[in-house]
C-alpha cells in the first residue's frame, strides 16, 4: 500500500526487515493533504503511521498471526495533535510555559525552551536574570548565536532561528544529511520466535521504555494498545511533568528508580534479561555512563532490539547538546519557513501545526522495534537509530502540497472518556483499526511512578 500523491519515503527506511506481505497489510482511508502548509506535515504524519503499522502486521505474521491494520487521515492528525484534545478534569492541558518561545535579538530571534523547572533555572542563570521580565532585555542585548551559545553553555535550551540553508550549511546539518532518517544496525543471532499471545497483536512483547517528553512515550504508548506489557521508568531527580506524562502514559506502567543505584541496577538487569524491547532518549553519553547504550546492551543480550533517539543525533558536534522538538524546529530552518507577520506588522518566527517531529519520530522508534523483534525469526537482531534533527531534514527535503492546495477541514476527532488515577480524562484513541475493528486503549494512565520494577 503506498500513498496517493508524493509518497514520503519513510517507509524505504525499514524495506530490508518488512516483507512485502505486511506492507500490503496495510490500508488508510481520507484526505492527502489538509494543513497544506510549506511542508508536507502531512506526509511525515501518514508516513509514519504507515511505517508502523507494516512493522505491527510483520510482528504478527512472525508469530503465526495474520493482522490487516488501517487507518484514516482524520486519525492521524488526531494523533498528532492528542495533546490539544486531552482534557483532565474538564481543563485543557497546559501548554508552554510563557519563558518557552520566540524572543527578539540584536540581529534576529531566538527560541527559547523553559518548560522544565531545571531549564528554567538554567536560562536565568545565563542570561543574568532573576525575573520573567528580564529575559526580553537580556535577549535583546545579544545576537542569536550568542543567546544560543551562553544558554547552551549553562544546560539550558535556546536555538538561533536560521534558515534551512544556514542550517544545510553548518556542520551539523552537513553530519546529519549523511545519515539515513533510520539508523539500522543488524547481527546475527540464532533464530527465535517472539512470545505468541492472544490479547492483542503484540501480547507477551515486553518494552522496557526509558523515554521521555513526548516522541518516545507517544510511541510506546501505542505498543502497550496493541498488547505489549511496556514499563517505563524515569529518574527521581527530574520528574516528568504531569500533563505530558497523563497525555503519553496510556496502557504502560510507570515506575521511578535511580538507575545509578546498586539496588536499581540489579532489578534493571534482571528486567534486561527477559525484556524484547528497550527504548530510550536520552542525550548522547548519559545512557553509556550507566551501560545503556545501544552496544553496551546488544553485547550484554545480544537478541534485545535496542532502539536510541537524541535531538541532534549521535555523531558530529551537537550529538551531546539537549533539544526538543520546538528547539529543533528553530535551529533547522522549519520556523524560519513558517514565518509571517506578527502583531505588530513586523515579521516574526512560525511553527508547525503540530508537534510532528516528536510524534514522527516516536511512531519510527516503535517501527523499528518491531521490525527488529520480527526478524528475529530469520536470525537477525540489532539496533536502530533515530533523532527530531534528522527527522526535520526529512520533513524539509519533501515535496510540499501542490501550488494552490488550501487548508482542509477535517472531521473532529471522536473522542473518548473515562475515570482513572488523574480523574476524569478525556482523549484521542489510538490511530489504527485492527482487523477492522478500532483500537483502544486498555487502561488509561496510572499514578506516575507506582509500578514496581518487574515484568508484568
Amino acid at each position: 500500500m503506498t500513498l496517493p500523491g508524493r509518497v514520503p519515503p519513510l517507509l524505504h527506511s525499514l524495506a530490508r526487515l518488512l516483507p512485502e506481505q505486511a506492507r500490503e497489510a496495510v490500508s488508510w482511508s481520507g484526505r492527502r493533504w489538509w494543513w497544506a502548509g510549506r511542508l508536507d506535515v502531512e506526509g511525515l504524519a501518514l508516513g509514519s503511521l504507515q511505517m508502523l503499522a507494516a512493522a505491527v502486521a510483520a510482528y504478527a505474521s512472525s508469530t503465526g498471526g495474520g493482522t490487516r491494520i488501517s487507518f484514516t487521515s482524520d486519525g492521524a492528525a488526531a494523533a498528532f495533535a492528542s495533546y490539544a484534545h486531552l482534557r483532565i478534569n474538564n481543563r485543557p492541558v497546559q501548554g508552554f510555559a510563557p519563558l518557552s518561545g520566540f524572543r527578539p535579538t540584536a540581529d534576529g530571534w531566538v527560541r527559547l525552551h523553559a518548560n522544565y523547572p531545571h531549564h528554567e533555572r538554567a536560562l536565568f542563570t545565563a542570561l543574568g536574570a532573576e525575573r520573567p521580565g528580564e529575559v526580553d532585555a537580556a535577549v535583546r542585548g545579544r545576537t542569536s548565536a550568542e543567546v544560543e551559545a551562553v544558554v547552551t553553555a549553562h544546560g539550558g535550551l535556546a536555538a538561533e532561528v536560521r534558515t534551512p540553508q544556514a542550517w544545510a550549511d553548518s556542520e551539523q546539518g552537513r553530519v546529519l544529511q549523511a545519515e539515513p532518517w533510520l539508523r539500522l544496525e543488524l547481527d546475527a543471532v540464532d533464530p527465535a520466535l517472539p512470545r505468541p499471545g492472544n490479547a492483542g497483536p503484540l501480547d507477551g512483547l515486553r518494552v522496557l521504555d526509558l523515554t521521555r517528553v513526548i516522541a518516545g512515550p507517544s510511541g510506546s504508548r501505542l505498543l502497550g494498545a496493541l498488547g505489549a506489557d511496556v514499563l517505563r521508568v524515569d529518574p527521581p531527580a527530574i520528574p516528568e511533568l504531569e500533563d505530558q506524562y497523563v497525555d503519553t502514559g496510556f496502557a504502560k506502567r510507570s515506575a521511578v528508580a535511580d538507575l545509578g543505584g546498586a539496588e536499581a541496577c540489579r532489578r534493571l538487569r534482571a528486567l534486561l534479561a527477559q525484556a524484547d524491547v528497550v527504548l530510550t532518549a536520552y542525550r548522547g553519553g548519559s545512557m553509556a555512563r550507566l551501560g545503556l547504550d545501544a552496544g553496551s546492551l546488544r553485547a550484554e543480550y545480544p537478541q534485545l532490539a535496542v532502539v536510541s533517539l537524541d535531538a541532534w543525533g549521535d555523531r558530529g558536534p551537537w550529538a551531546g547538546r539537549r533539544g526538543f522538538d520546538s528547539i529543533v524546529q528553530a535551529a533547522t530552518g522549519i520556523s524560519y519557513l513558517y514565518g509571517g507577520a506578527g502583531d505588530d506588522g513586523g515579521w516574526r518566527p512560525g511553527a508547525l501545526p503540530v508537534q510532528a517531529l516528536d510524534y514522527a519520530t516516536g511512531l519510527g522508534m516503535s517501527a523499528a522495534a518491531l521490525a527488529l523483534v520480527a526478524a528475529r525469526r530469520q536470525g537477525a537482531a540489532g539496533s536502530a537509530h533515530l533523532s527530531l534533527a534528522r527527522t526535520a531534514q526529512e520533513l524539509l527535503a519533501l515535496p510540499g502540497p501542490p501550488p494552490g492546495t488550501e487548508p482542509a477541514a477535517l472531521p473532529g476527532p471522536v473522542l473518548r472518556s473515562g475515570f482513572a488515577d488523574y480523574g476524569s480524562l478525556t482523549y484521542v484513541p489510538p490511530p489504527l483499526q485492527i482487523n477492522g475493528h478500532q483500537l483502544e486503549y486498555p487502561w488509561l494512565p496510572p499514578r506516575y511512578g507506582s509500578a514496581d520494577l518487574a515484568w508484568r
